[in-house]
């Protein structure tokens, strides 16, 4: 019971909700209703049940409407709608900018002769810490 309590507690999915609202629509009536269930809505999903049995076609074109008002949301609104605002869709992360070897290899020997200078006792710590930040800082 733990693994299917873990199961429902992840974001719940945008293009699959409509793919289930959908399959609801075109599967036998008692299908209806089941992305209610996936949604986190069992009142939902047991209301389109009983309607299936009454008026079987009602909660099929329920759940075609339902289906294309879920892909028509942006994934923040349906997040915010059915996630509690949790992202269910991973953005692209941007990639990181290339890094110049050139200038890399630049400052890594001028640090080197910047702690020769320290080690000598011809700078302090705190000359020797200054600069090694200001070198850092041209890397970034």
């Amino acid at each position: 019971m733990d693994r299917l309590a873990g199961v429902w507690s992840k974001p719940r999915n945008r293009k699959l909700a409509a793919l289930l609202a959908f399959t609801g629509a075109l599967v036998p009536a008692p299908v209806a209703g089941v992305h209610k269930f996936y949604l986190g809505q069992p009142f939902w999903g047991v209301i389109y049940l009983g309607f299936s049995l009454v008026a079987p076609m009602l909660p099929n074109v329920a759940s075609v409407f339902e289906g294309i008002w879920y892909l028509s949301q942006n994934p923040d609104e349906f997040d915010q709608n059915f996630n509690d605002g949790v992202p269910s869709e991973t953005t692209p992360q941007p990639l990181p900018q290339p890094v110049d070897l050139t200038q890399v290899n630049a400052v890594a020997e001028a640090m080197r002769q910047l702690d020769q200078l320290r080690a000598d006792g011809l700078i302090s710590e705190y000359e020797f810490e200054q600069k090694r930040r200001q070198f850092l800082d041209r890397l970034s």
